[in-house]
């Protein structure tokens, strides 16, 4: 890798791991980018499951109701371990990062963003929550554009009760594991999707949908943004992508500029090359304008 060219910090969606990216990685490292990874807190290797998960026979009741061991999670946790990530990452190439974030990954790299401009060469949301000051993730999975999203009929029992947003990927329910499949990973083969499947937890904190976003004008919009619109996604609707997009043009200013692939929820998975050439003009992109 030559000096000049940035390095990009890559974080994955509710659910996922750092994994979501090992098919992405390669492509990148091939074009002479390096490309860091982690698991956020309460995710991957930081993720704890309800008990209940793994009891047997299985008491959908008891899961649908336990308390989640992640309820304490907070947004600044992963805000923080994300510019942690930035920072290490900056000093091994131009000295700027490219932040992506896929889906609620969107909301960290928004705070991220907000917080450390400056290390930041550009932020690339992939189907991703982008949304305007004071408005948390919940409330804008609740707009009307949003409204075809398969995801939310996953969730099982009172998110409020439990502290977290919960799935069951690891459910032999076939009804379910369709509904898993068409949500998040409709054109992924089926090996991967199985793959996929294992490597996601249980619970999402609350803190991450209900944290409002602090992104400013003059922070957060000094950062050059691009938007990589997910045609086919059942997670995050085409018409909310859109959405997102133009409520945050109309109240941060500037315009975000737009890519377009194909694709379910998970390109990264069903088209690794294709996202990758995306992310590599990106950089190119940002080189030239920097």
């Amino acid at each position: 890798m030559t000096a000049s060219k940035a390095v990009f910090a890559l974080i994955h969606g509710g659910w996922h791991n750092h994994s979501s990216w090992s098919k992405v990685t390669p492509f990148l490292e091939a074009q002479g980018f390096t490309a860091l990874t982690i698991d956020l807190p309460g995710a991957g290797v930081h993720a704890l499951a309800p008990t209940s998960r793994d009891h047997r026979p299985f008491d959908p009741v008891a899961f649908a109701s336990e308390r989640s061991p992640v309820a304490e999670a907070t947004q600044e946790e992963r805000t923080e371990a994300v510019i942690a990530l930035v920072k290490q990452a900056a000093p091994l190439g131009s000295g700027k990062v490219i932040l992506v974030g896929h889906s609620a990954g969107g909301m960290t790299v928004s705070a991220v963003a907000e917080r450390v401009p400056e290390l930041l060469l550009a932020v690339v949301y992939l189907a991703g929550f982008m949304v305007p000051k004071g408005m948390p993730l919940l409330t804008m999975l609740q707009h009307e554009t949003m409204s075809s999203a398969l995801a939310p009929k996953l969730f099982i029992g009172d998110p409020i009760a439990i502290g977290a947003t919960r799935i069951h990927a690891g459910s032999t329910d076939e009804a379910y594991r369709a509904l898993l499949k068409a949500s998040f990973y409709a054109d992924v083969p089926e090996a991967d999707f199985a793959q996929a499947a294992s490597q996601l937890h249980c619970d999402e904190s609350n803190a991450g949908a209900l944290a409002p976003s602090e992104i400013t004008p003059g922070r957060f919009g000094s950062v050059p943004r691009h938007y990589i619109r997910c045609t086919r996604d059942c997670a995050v609707p085409l018409s909310g992508q859109d959405h997102m997009i133009a409520t945050v043009d109309g109240s941060i200013g500037g315009k975000t500029i737009t890519h377009t692939l194909e694709s379910s929820h998970s390109p990264f998975l069903s088209q690794p090359a294709n996202l990758s050439k995306i992310l590599v003009d990106i950089a190119l992109r940002s080189n030239t304008a920097q």
